[in-house]
């Protein structure tokens, strides 16, 4: 009979590449991934991994079983599912991550919600980059995730795992507002112009403020800048949007920044909506939704987002 936690343990391999970084994540030690997987191999009587490099491969054999490894995991979730709705009442700890922007615009009137309406479950908020979150969810460090994406930066389809809209939100180019704008009051948005390219090449020249790289955020503005045909000359990179508009508000450069980024009206900053947006998503493990506790957390969710936001586009 093949262990099941060892079957998890190949599938963070095929996602990972390397044994360290699976060891990393799982919080085990090398040595200690090395072996299970090597019980693994005998439990399957034939190889499943091959050596190239520092890195590891995986069989035909072995990508097989991965397969194999995402259903079992999912019935597996679907079974616990089962098992807590059979409980009397929600209790214990949920695990939840989420992005800055949501979690001070959309997360505490869910958890208000939560807390009326099921007092003994203990949601327990992490904040997490959306890049990180799968493997977060994977290894269990997570039960439930706010993810987003952008137009120019969509979210790759991760195995094992499912995602659920929430809603949309539009952009704005953010700049040192005119000494005179004869259209609107500086720190008011205008509406989208019909060529987003041209917008955006207006500040060419301009230094730009991005978040840190390695973030959706910071790829979302330089692809944006790339494809109106320029690539930006970064000078700051900060990951909070009420610093980034307050470097704007300084004349120390332009920004790209979604709706809930913006917190308030300031006079020294010019905002226009920019025709491209920031989808939001609900993430959590395959077979996990009928979770009671993920599913009351979820239209907790859905219930706390403000009227003004779009729904998302279906599309990425």
């Amino acid at each position: 009979m093949l262990d099941v936690r060892r079957l998890r343990l190949l599938r963070e391999l095929a996602r990972r590449g390397t044994i360290a970084a699976v060891a990393e994540a799982l919080a085990f030690s090398p040595s200690a991934v090395s072996q299970q997987l090597g019980v693994l191999e005998r439990e399957a009587g034939l190889p499943l991994l091959e050596r190239t490099g520092r890195r590891v491969r995986l069989t035909p054999a072995g990508e097989d079983l991965v397969r194999h490894a995402e259903a079992v995991l999912e019935r597996l979730e679907r079974a616990e599912a089962d098992l807590a709705e059979a409980r009397t009442g929600l209790a214990g700890a949920l695990r939840v991550g989420s992005f800055p922007t949501a979690t001070r615009a959309i997360v505490p009137a869910a958890l208000m919600a939560l807390a009326r309406r099921h007092p003994r479950l203990e949601p327990m908020v992490c904040e997490t980059d959306p890049a990180a979150v799968a493997h977060a969810l994977r290894a269990g460090d997570l039960d439930v995730a706010l993810v987003h994406e952008y137009d120019f930066v969509p979210a790759p389809r991760e195995p094992g795992l499912t995602t659920e809209p929430l809603y949309g939100e539009a952009m704005y180019l953010a700049a040192p507002a005119a000494p005179a704008a004869p259209t609107a009051p500086a720190g008011t948005p205008e509406e989208a112009g019909r060529d987003q390219g041209a917008v955006l090449r207006t500040h060419a020249e301009a230094p730009w403020i991005t978040a840190t790289p390695g973030t959706l955020c910071h790829a979302m503005t330089v692809r944006a800048c790339q494809a109106a045909g320029f690539t930006p000359r970064v000078r700051h990179q900060v990951d909070e949007f009420a610093t980034v508009l307050a470097l704007v508000a300084a004349g120390q450069g332009v920004a790209v920044v979604p709706q809930l980024g913006i917190t308030g009206a300031d006079h020294a900053v010019g905002l226009t909506r920019l025709l491209m947006e920031r989808r939001t998503q609900l993430a959590f493990r395959s077979g996990a939704g009928a979770h009671p506790a993920v599913a009351a957390f979820g239209a907790a969710l859905r219930a706390a987002v403000p009227p003004e936001l779009a729904s998302p586009r279906a599309e990425a």
